[in-house]
């Protein structure tokens, strides 16, 4: 049956064409916008995890901002500690000039004071954006990353840099809690006089048929038989072993009879920081195996922890040197600044030294007196936390070799300085190494997030193309379509004629 109301073919092919047009819309959206997914419309599920991936992309793209800045931060912080180390290299050169005797100390004292002036000044402009990591001994954290839960909730990830402080700062010494149980003095005084072993001859009247043998840090006396005559008894023959010491000329090493006891050699060693070996065999007996180093001691605790601001102060006769721990430090980093502020204290016939124990570990400062100055120094040490810490080149100040006895310690402490500078140069190298590893890791990482949230929303503009012919082919066919239905009622007007 044919109408003229309806023509249901008319209705089919309009449909028909109206699908056709709506998807070609489609196409041609995504292929001026290059997406499958362009609008929550077209896939809401898709479109928020896209938007979602997308802000984090950009997160990490802040990301890499705050990691390019710290490593050029820590860029400036390298060279400059690079820098230090080959200019403290440089002054310990002018110390090591500085030991012979026939140089202008003078001079070098001066190219030191040049170099030290200058130290100060690459490490105060060794900054970056107002950022200097060798001042101060707090952490610098740099963001580093954006953790993502399952649940969607963020946090962030920081790389933690510590300041590596080469300033010459002394410190400021605390008031807060007593360390003086961590730091043991062996004596209240220094005294210039040296320490005595004795050796005793065991003779008669006729030392003839006596033999004996007498050693001395090393160097070995031999008294065979008939060496005394016949006539020497064992007192004259005490006398004679005296003579035959002292003539050996043992550094620091003298010999005397023993003003109660005149069979009784007392041997004096005056060495600073060396016990002196004694033994007697035959007919004659040592009172002790080894004569003490003169030296008195300080020793540090073995088991006491070092924390920032724990400072320790040795008096010696009527001035006191401190020293003040940083972040990180140990007792040897304790002693060793103790024996660069007492030597910077150019006390007169005052020495130090620094050892450590080879069986326990423990770190002694030594501290002697050649009299030279006086003959008896105050000797105290004392220990409080809660101070602000001396600088990595604590001491650098005070380096003075314009007299034989500074430079020798200048000599010692140089090597602390040097070492403390390599340390803060490794520890910015070893930073430098982690931020562009994470700076790699966060390049990928975005790189990575781009290319999926391009396999979900991105088209594919081979079957878009495809897609699209075959689309304007079906249009065509629908208007066809549609022409020859709505052409149909004209074939009723011929049943009218």
């Amino acid at each position: 049956m044919s109408s003229i109301l309806t023509n249901n073919g008319a209705m089919v092919a309009l449909n028909t064409l109206k699908s056709i047009n709506s998807d070609l819309s489609k196409v041609q959206d995504t292929i001026s916008t290059g997406k499958a997914v362009n609008s929550a419309k077209d896939d809401a599920s898709v479109w928020a995890i896209s938007k979602v991936m997308e802000a984090d992309v950009k997160g990490f793209k802040g990301i890499s901002d705050s990691l390019s800045l710290a490593e050029s931060s820590l860029a400036v912080a390298a060279g400059a500690s690079e820098t230090v180390t080959d200019l403290l290299t440089d002054i310990k050169g002018k110390i090591v000039a500085a030991q012979e005797e026939n140089v202008d100390r003078d001079k070098i004292q001066s190219d030191i004071k040049a170099l030290s002036d200058q130290i100060k000044s690459v490490t105060g402009a060794a900054q970056f954006n107002g950022l200097n990591f060798l001042e101060g001994s707090d952490s610098v954290e740099v963001l580093s990353s954006l953790d993502r839960a399952s649940d969607g909730t963020v946090s962030v990830s920081n790389i933690a840099i510590d300041r590596q402080d080469l300033t010459a700062s002394k410190g400021t010494f605390g008031s807060g809690t007593s360390l003086n149980a961590n730091a043991t003095a062996s004596d209240t005084t220094v005294a210039s006089a040296g320490n005595i072993a004795s050796v005793t001859i065991n003779g008669d009247a006729d030392m003839s048929d006596n033999a004996f043998s007498i050693e001395i840090g090393g160097t070995t006396l031999e008294f065979q038989n008939n060496f005394f005559s016949n006539t020497t008894n064992d007192v004259s023959a005490t006398t004679q072993v005296v003579a035959a010491i002292n003539a050996l000329g043992i550094e620091g090493i003298t010999a005397a009879v023993n003003g109660g006891t005149p069979t009784q050699i007392d041997i004096t060693s005056t060495r600073a920081f060396e016990d002196v070996s004694l033994s007697a065999t035959g007919d004659a007996t040592a009172g002790a195996t080894e004569i003490a180093e003169r030296a008195e001691t300080i020793d540090l605790s073995n088991s006491a922890s070092v924390n920032d601001g724990d400072g320790y102060r040795v008096t010696v006769g009527s001035s006191s040197y401190s020293y003040v721990a940083g972040k990180g430090e140990t007792m040897e980093d304790v002693a060793k600044g103790l024996k660069a502020a007492i030597d910077g204290g150019n006390i007169d016939g005052v020495t130090t030294s620094v050892t450590q124990d080879e069986t326990t570990g423990q770190w002694t400062l030594k501290v002697d007196n050649d009299g030279s100055g006086s003959a008896s120094l105050a000797l105290t040490v004392t220990g409080a936390a809660g101070g602000e810490a001396s600088g990595g080149l604590f001491g650098l100040d005070t380096i003075d070799v314009s007299t034989k006895d500074g430079a020798k310690a200048a000599l010692g402490n140089i090597d602390t300085l040097i070492a403390n500078s390599v340390d803060a140069a490794a520890a910015f190298g070893s930073a430098q190494g982690r931020l562009e590893t994470q700076s790699d890791f966060i390049g990928k990482l975005s790189s990575a997030l781009k290319a999926g949230i391009g396999s979900l929303v991105d088209a594919d503009m081979e079957e878009t193309s495809a897609r699209l012919q075959a689309l304007q082919v079906q249009q065509q066919l629908g208007v066809q379509s549609l022409s020859m239905a709505n052409q149909a009622p004209q074939s009723i007007l011929s049943l009218f004629r």
